[in-house]
Protein backbone atom coordinates (compact mmCIF):
# COMPACT_ATOMS: atom_id res chain seq x y z
CA UNK A 1 0.00 0.00 0.00
CA UNK A 2 1.33 3.41 -0.95
CA UNK A 3 0.40 6.23 1.45
CA UNK A 4 1.75 9.73 2.83
CA UNK A 5 2.31 10.41 6.29
CA UNK A 6 -0.91 13.22 6.92
CA UNK A 7 -9.00 26.15 5.01
CA UNK A 8 -10.11 27.04 2.24
CA UNK A 9 -9.77 30.87 2.81
CA UNK A 10 -12.56 32.55 0.98
CA UNK A 11 -13.64 35.87 -0.40
CA UNK A 12 -12.20 38.46 -1.96
CA UNK A 13 -8.73 37.03 -2.40
CA UNK A 14 -9.67 33.89 -3.98
CA UNK A 15 -11.33 36.28 -7.41
CA UNK A 16 -8.03 37.93 -6.83
CA UNK A 17 -6.14 35.10 -7.56
CA UNK A 18 -7.36 32.44 -9.58
CA UNK A 19 -11.48 33.96 -10.69
CA UNK A 20 -11.97 37.22 -11.10
CA UNK A 21 -10.08 40.32 -12.66
CA UNK A 22 -6.48 40.05 -11.42
CA UNK A 23 -6.27 36.39 -13.17
CA UNK A 24 -7.32 37.62 -16.45
CA UNK A 25 -5.47 40.91 -16.64
CA UNK A 26 -3.15 39.26 -19.76
CA UNK A 27 -4.55 38.09 -23.13
CA UNK A 28 -5.33 34.92 -23.76
CA UNK A 29 -3.44 32.83 -26.73
CA UNK A 30 -5.31 30.96 -29.38
CA UNK A 31 -5.70 27.31 -29.27
CA UNK A 32 -3.58 27.18 -32.13
CA UNK A 33 -0.87 29.41 -30.31
CA UNK A 34 -1.09 27.14 -27.12
CA UNK A 35 1.53 24.31 -26.92
CA UNK A 36 0.73 20.96 -28.43
CA UNK A 37 -0.11 18.01 -25.87
CA UNK A 38 3.25 16.41 -24.67
CA UNK A 39 3.50 12.81 -25.58
CA UNK A 40 5.93 10.47 -23.70
CA UNK A 41 6.34 6.52 -23.37
CA UNK A 42 6.30 5.01 -19.62
CA UNK A 43 6.82 1.44 -20.61
CA UNK A 44 3.91 0.27 -21.91
CA UNK A 45 1.94 3.20 -21.36
CA UNK A 46 1.62 6.53 -23.59
CA UNK A 47 1.27 9.64 -21.48
CA UNK A 48 -0.12 12.78 -22.79
CA UNK A 49 0.18 16.11 -20.57
CA UNK A 50 -3.19 18.01 -22.42
CA UNK A 51 -3.35 22.09 -21.37
CA UNK A 52 -6.28 23.34 -20.29
CA UNK A 53 -5.52 27.36 -19.73
CA UNK A 54 -3.02 29.55 -20.75
CA UNK A 55 -3.32 32.26 -18.90
CA UNK A 56 -0.74 34.44 -17.18
CA UNK A 57 -2.27 35.34 -13.70
CA UNK A 58 -1.07 37.41 -10.68
CA UNK A 59 1.46 35.73 -8.18
CA UNK A 60 3.09 33.43 -7.49
CA UNK A 61 2.35 35.15 -4.17
CA UNK A 62 -0.07 34.74 -1.99
CA UNK A 63 -1.38 31.34 -3.79
CA UNK A 64 1.91 30.07 -2.24
CA UNK A 65 3.29 31.83 0.68
CA UNK A 66 0.09 33.33 1.79
CA UNK A 67 1.68 33.28 5.44
CA UNK A 68 5.00 34.75 4.28
CA UNK A 69 5.59 38.68 3.43
CA UNK A 70 5.14 38.90 -0.57
CA UNK A 71 8.45 40.41 -0.60
CA UNK A 72 9.66 37.35 0.50
CA UNK A 73 8.10 35.26 -2.22
CA UNK A 74 9.36 38.08 -4.78
CA UNK A 75 12.97 37.41 -3.72
CA UNK A 76 12.36 33.93 -4.51
CA UNK A 77 11.21 34.41 -8.16
CA UNK A 78 13.96 37.43 -8.58
CA UNK A 79 16.92 34.81 -7.76
CA UNK A 80 15.68 31.96 -10.06
CA UNK A 81 15.46 34.82 -12.70
CA UNK A 82 11.50 34.93 -12.58
CA UNK A 83 9.39 37.69 -12.89
CA UNK A 84 8.13 38.52 -9.32
CA UNK A 85 4.35 39.26 -9.78
CA UNK A 86 3.34 37.48 -12.45
CA UNK A 87 3.19 33.29 -13.48
CA UNK A 88 1.48 31.22 -16.04
CA UNK A 89 0.68 27.85 -14.10
CA UNK A 90 -0.54 24.52 -15.95
CA UNK A 91 -3.73 23.31 -15.67
CA UNK A 92 -2.95 20.16 -16.92
CA UNK A 93 -5.06 16.99 -16.94
CA UNK A 94 -3.10 13.76 -18.11
CA UNK A 95 -3.84 10.86 -20.41
CA UNK A 96 -2.93 7.53 -20.00
CA UNK A 97 -3.14 5.15 -23.06
CA UNK A 98 -2.30 1.69 -21.20
CA UNK A 99 -3.22 -0.40 -24.51
CA UNK A 100 -6.28 -1.58 -23.07
CA UNK A 101 -8.04 1.34 -21.57
CA UNK A 102 -7.59 5.18 -22.23
CA UNK A 103 -7.76 7.27 -18.52
CA UNK A 104 -7.81 10.55 -18.05
CA UNK A 105 -7.11 12.21 -15.01
CA UNK A 106 -8.72 15.62 -14.61
CA UNK A 107 -11.24 17.19 -16.45
CA UNK A 108 -9.93 20.83 -16.38
CA UNK A 109 -12.00 23.72 -15.90
CA UNK A 110 -14.42 23.51 -18.59
CA UNK A 111 -17.18 26.33 -18.51
CA UNK A 112 -16.94 26.74 -14.70
CA UNK A 113 -13.42 26.74 -13.76
CA UNK A 114 -11.13 29.15 -12.72
CA UNK A 115 -9.68 30.49 -15.49
CA UNK A 116 -12.83 30.72 -18.12
CA UNK A 117 -12.66 30.95 -21.53
CA UNK A 118 -11.37 31.34 -24.27
CA UNK A 119 -8.56 30.83 -22.39
CA UNK A 120 -9.60 27.96 -20.46
CA UNK A 121 -11.60 24.97 -20.84
CA UNK A 122 -9.63 23.35 -23.75
CA UNK A 123 -9.48 19.65 -22.71
CA UNK A 124 -11.60 18.41 -25.64
CA UNK A 125 -9.76 20.54 -28.17
CA UNK A 126 -6.84 19.02 -27.03
CA UNK A 127 -7.99 15.92 -26.98
CA UNK A 128 -8.61 16.09 -30.80
CA UNK A 129 -5.10 17.39 -31.51
CA UNK A 130 -3.77 14.12 -30.13
CA UNK A 131 -6.92 12.75 -32.74
CA UNK A 132 -8.99 11.47 -29.74
CA UNK A 133 -12.50 12.32 -28.97
CA UNK A 134 -14.26 12.52 -25.35
CA UNK A 135 -16.24 9.85 -26.25
CA UNK A 136 -12.91 7.68 -26.80
CA UNK A 137 -12.18 7.86 -22.74
CA UNK A 138 -12.48 4.97 -21.03
CA UNK A 139 -12.34 6.13 -16.98
CA UNK A 140 -11.92 9.48 -16.08
CA UNK A 141 -9.75 9.55 -12.10
CA UNK A 142 -10.22 12.71 -10.39
CA UNK A 143 -7.41 13.87 -8.44
CA UNK A 144 -10.02 16.13 -5.85
CA UNK A 145 -12.96 18.29 -6.61
CA UNK A 146 -11.98 21.87 -6.94
CA UNK A 147 -13.62 23.52 -9.83
CA UNK A 148 -10.51 23.52 -11.85
CA UNK A 149 -10.17 19.92 -12.16
CA UNK A 150 -13.99 19.24 -12.54
CA UNK A 151 -15.58 21.52 -14.43
CA UNK A 152 -14.51 19.63 -17.49
CA UNK A 153 -17.26 16.68 -16.72
CA UNK A 154 -19.91 18.37 -18.67
CA UNK A 155 -20.16 20.21 -21.43
CA UNK A 156 -23.62 22.21 -21.60
CA UNK A 157 -26.19 19.45 -20.15
CA UNK A 158 -24.07 16.83 -20.81
CA UNK A 159 -21.20 14.43 -19.71
CA UNK A 160 -18.14 15.68 -21.71
CA UNK A 161 -16.72 11.86 -21.38
CA UNK A 162 -20.27 9.91 -22.02
CA UNK A 163 -18.60 6.47 -22.03
CA UNK A 164 -16.51 6.75 -19.37
CA UNK A 165 -16.39 5.51 -15.90
CA UNK A 166 -15.59 7.81 -13.33
CA UNK A 167 -13.11 7.32 -9.99
CA UNK A 168 -13.32 10.03 -7.05
CA UNK A 169 -11.56 9.41 -3.79
CA UNK A 170 -14.11 8.55 -1.16
CA UNK A 171 -13.31 10.91 1.40
CA UNK A 172 -13.30 13.41 -0.90
CA UNK A 173 -16.96 12.93 -1.97
CA UNK A 174 -18.27 12.70 1.13
CA UNK A 175 -16.50 15.76 2.12
CA UNK A 176 -18.21 18.04 -0.78
CA UNK A 177 -21.43 16.05 -0.79
CA UNK A 178 -21.87 17.47 2.66
CA UNK A 179 -24.37 20.21 2.64
CA UNK A 180 -22.68 22.18 5.36
CA UNK A 181 -20.52 23.12 2.40
CA UNK A 182 -23.23 25.10 0.94
CA UNK A 183 -22.95 27.34 4.30
CA UNK A 184 -20.24 28.70 2.86
CA UNK A 185 -20.11 32.31 1.45
CA UNK A 186 -21.15 32.56 -2.09
CA UNK A 187 -18.52 33.82 -3.57
CA UNK A 188 -16.19 31.42 -1.89
CA UNK A 189 -13.78 28.75 -3.37
CA UNK A 190 -15.54 25.97 -0.82
CA UNK A 191 -19.01 26.94 -2.23
CA UNK A 192 -18.07 26.94 -6.00
CA UNK A 193 -16.85 23.93 -5.40
CA UNK A 194 -19.87 22.24 -3.76
CA UNK A 195 -22.27 23.36 -6.20
CA UNK A 196 -20.19 21.87 -9.25
CA UNK A 197 -19.72 19.13 -7.76
CA UNK A 198 -23.89 19.17 -7.47
CA UNK A 199 -23.92 20.36 -10.96
CA UNK A 200 -21.39 17.69 -12.26
CA UNK A 201 -20.39 14.93 -10.34
CA UNK A 202 -23.99 14.12 -8.80
CA UNK A 203 -25.44 13.23 -11.87
CA UNK A 204 -22.74 10.78 -12.48
CA UNK A 205 -23.03 9.00 -9.83
CA UNK A 206 -23.92 5.69 -10.79
CA UNK A 207 -21.04 5.37 -12.75
CA UNK A 208 -18.85 6.36 -10.15
CA UNK A 209 -16.33 4.37 -8.37
CA UNK A 210 -15.11 5.42 -4.46
CA UNK A 211 -11.84 4.85 -3.94
CA UNK A 212 -9.38 5.11 -0.72
CA UNK A 213 -5.41 5.31 -0.70
CA UNK A 214 -4.38 2.25 -1.48
CA UNK A 215 -6.59 1.28 -4.03
CA UNK A 216 -5.98 -0.36 -7.14
CA UNK A 217 -7.61 1.94 -10.59
CA UNK A 218 -6.11 0.24 -13.20
CA UNK A 219 -3.90 -2.11 -13.69
CA UNK A 220 -0.35 -0.80 -12.83
CA UNK A 221 -2.24 2.72 -11.08
CA UNK A 222 -2.48 3.02 -7.43
CA UNK A 223 -4.36 5.68 -5.14
CA UNK A 224 -2.26 7.26 -2.80
CA UNK A 225 -2.99 9.66 0.23
CA UNK A 226 -2.38 12.89 -0.83
CA UNK A 227 -4.25 15.11 2.17
CA UNK A 228 -4.37 18.90 2.85
CA UNK A 229 -5.18 20.50 -0.03
CA UNK A 230 -8.33 19.01 0.54
CA UNK A 231 -9.48 16.08 2.81
CA UNK A 232 -9.24 13.60 0.25
CA UNK A 233 -6.85 15.00 -2.21
CA UNK A 234 -5.09 11.70 -3.99
CA UNK A 235 -1.83 11.83 -5.81
CA UNK A 236 -1.31 8.20 -8.20
CA UNK A 237 1.43 6.16 -8.37
CA UNK A 238 1.91 4.32 -12.34
CA UNK A 239 4.12 1.60 -13.17
CA UNK A 240 5.00 0.14 -16.54
CA UNK A 241 7.55 -2.30 -17.35
CA UNK A 242 9.81 -1.06 -14.36
CA UNK A 243 9.15 2.45 -15.58
CA UNK A 244 7.39 5.20 -12.79
CA UNK A 245 5.50 8.04 -12.41
CA UNK A 246 3.50 10.10 -9.87
CA UNK A 247 0.27 12.01 -10.79
CA UNK A 248 0.67 14.56 -7.81
CA UNK A 249 -2.31 16.58 -8.53
CA UNK A 250 -2.17 19.84 -6.64
CA UNK A 251 0.94 19.02 -4.47
CA UNK A 252 2.67 22.13 -6.09
CA UNK A 253 1.07 25.54 -7.20
CA UNK A 254 4.63 26.58 -8.78
CA UNK A 255 7.32 24.67 -9.56
CA UNK A 256 9.93 27.23 -7.82
CA UNK A 257 8.11 28.67 -5.31
CA UNK A 258 6.27 25.37 -3.96
CA UNK A 259 9.17 23.13 -4.01
CA UNK A 260 11.91 25.42 -2.74
CA UNK A 261 9.31 26.12 0.45
CA UNK A 262 7.34 23.54 0.91
CA UNK A 263 6.86 25.07 4.72
CA UNK A 264 4.84 28.02 3.42
CA UNK A 265 1.40 27.96 2.96
CA UNK A 266 -0.50 27.25 -0.08
CA UNK A 267 -3.17 29.86 -0.17
CA UNK A 268 -5.70 26.89 -1.50
CA UNK A 269 -4.83 24.20 1.01
CA UNK A 270 -8.06 23.15 3.11
CA UNK A 271 -5.55 22.02 5.75
CA UNK A 272 -2.45 24.21 6.02
CA UNK A 273 -0.55 22.06 8.44
CA UNK A 274 -1.27 18.57 6.81
CA UNK A 275 -0.51 20.10 3.28
CA UNK A 276 2.72 20.68 4.70
CA UNK A 277 3.56 17.23 5.56
CA UNK A 278 2.46 16.32 1.77
CA UNK A 279 4.54 18.24 0.23
CA UNK A 280 7.13 17.57 2.36
CA UNK A 281 6.71 13.54 1.78
CA UNK A 282 5.99 13.66 -1.63
CA UNK A 283 8.55 15.78 -2.58
CA UNK A 284 10.98 13.39 -0.67
CA UNK A 285 9.54 10.64 -1.80
CA UNK A 286 9.47 11.87 -5.79
CA UNK A 287 13.48 12.93 -5.52
CA UNK A 288 14.39 9.72 -3.32
CA UNK A 289 12.88 7.62 -6.14
CA UNK A 290 13.63 9.50 -8.95
CA UNK A 291 9.85 9.44 -9.80
CA UNK A 292 8.93 10.93 -12.90
CA UNK A 293 6.32 13.64 -11.92
CA UNK A 294 3.01 15.23 -13.34
CA UNK A 295 2.22 18.19 -11.57
CA UNK A 296 -0.95 19.56 -12.66
CA UNK A 297 0.08 23.10 -11.94
CA UNK A 298 3.73 23.05 -12.82
CA UNK A 299 3.98 25.14 -16.05
CA UNK A 300 3.52 22.77 -19.37
CA UNK A 301 4.07 20.53 -20.41
CA UNK A 302 3.92 19.72 -16.33
CA UNK A 303 6.49 16.87 -16.70
CA UNK A 304 9.29 16.72 -14.87
CA UNK A 305 12.01 15.65 -12.02
CA UNK A 306 12.29 16.90 -7.99
CA UNK A 307 15.53 16.72 -7.16
CA UNK A 308 17.01 18.17 -3.50
CA UNK A 309 18.44 21.48 -2.53
CA UNK A 310 19.52 23.63 0.17
CA UNK A 311 16.39 23.52 2.68
CA UNK A 312 14.16 22.18 -0.40
CA UNK A 313 14.04 20.86 -3.59
CA UNK A 314 13.71 22.00 -7.36
CA UNK A 315 11.46 20.80 -10.31
CA UNK A 316 13.48 19.90 -13.43
CA UNK A 317 11.29 20.31 -16.34
CA UNK A 318 10.81 17.38 -18.79
CA UNK A 319 11.47 19.89 -21.87
CA UNK A 320 12.95 17.50 -24.36
CA UNK A 321 11.80 15.62 -27.32
CA UNK A 322 12.49 12.41 -25.89
CA UNK A 323 10.91 9.92 -23.71
CA UNK A 324 11.76 9.75 -19.76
Amino acid sequence: MITLSRRLVTGALASFALSGAGTNRGRAKSLADAPAPKRVRLGAFTITTLLDADQTIDGPWPIVGEDRPRAEVEAVMRDNRLPTSRFTPGFTPVLIETGTQRILFDTGNGEVGFIPRPAGGRLASQLRRVGLSPEAIDLVVLTHCHTDHIGGLKEGDAPLFPNAAYVVGEAEYRFWAAEDRLSAPPDSNTYKSAMVVRSHLFPLRARVRFVKPGDTIAPGIAAMAAYGHTPGHLAFHCESEGHRMLIWGDCAHHEVASLSHPEWHAFFDLDKDQGIATRRAIYAMAATERLLVAGYHTAFPSLGYVERQAGGYRWVSLTGAGDP
